[in-house]
C-alpha cells in the first residue's frame, strides 16, 4: 500500500528499472563485445579473400550443412507421418475415420495459413 512506507511507488520502480537498464559496465561490455566481434568478422573475411578456395569450400560446406538439415528435416516428417499412420491402424476403424478427418482439417488449415503467409 502507498502508506506502508516501502517505497515501492510506480516511480520508484520505474527510477529503478531506468537505472537498471543503463548500468555502464554493461554498457561497456556489450559494446567490447560488439567491436571484437566486428574486428574478428573483418580479419576472416579479409582471410577468405585472400584464399578463394578457401572461401569456396567454406561456401560448400555451408550449402553441404544446409541441405543435410534440410534432410535431417524430411526425416523428422516422414517419421511423424509414420508414427501417424501407425496411431491410427492401432484403433477402431470408426475412431480412425474421425480421427483421420480432423487430422486432415488440422494439416488443410495449416497449410493455408502457410499460403497465406508466403503470399
Amino acid at each position: 500500500m502507498a502508506g506502508d512506507g516501502d517505497g515501492e511507488g510506480p516511480l520508484d520502480i520505474l527510477v529503478r528499472s531506468t537505472r537498471d537498464l543503463l548500468r555502464p559496465e554493461e554498457l561497456v561490455r556489450e559494446a567490447t563485445r560488439d567491436i571484437v566481434k566486428q574486428e574478428i568478422r573483418n580479419h576472416l573475411e579479409k582471410t577468405m579473400r585472400e584464399n578463394p578456395a578457401l572461401e569456396r569450400d567454406l561456401k560448400a560446406a555451408v550449402k553441404a550443412l544446409l541441405e543435410a538439415r534440410a534432410q535431417e528435416y524430411a526425416a523428422l516428417l516422414r517419421v511423424g507421418a509414420c508414427t501417424a499412420r501407425l496411431g491410427l491402424a492401432a484403433v477402431p476403424a470408426e475412431i480412425r475415420a474421425q480421427l483421420t478427418r480432423e487430422v486432415v482439417e488440422v494439416f488443410s488449415k495449416e497449410l493455408g495459413q502457410l499460403v497465406e503467409r508466403s503470399l
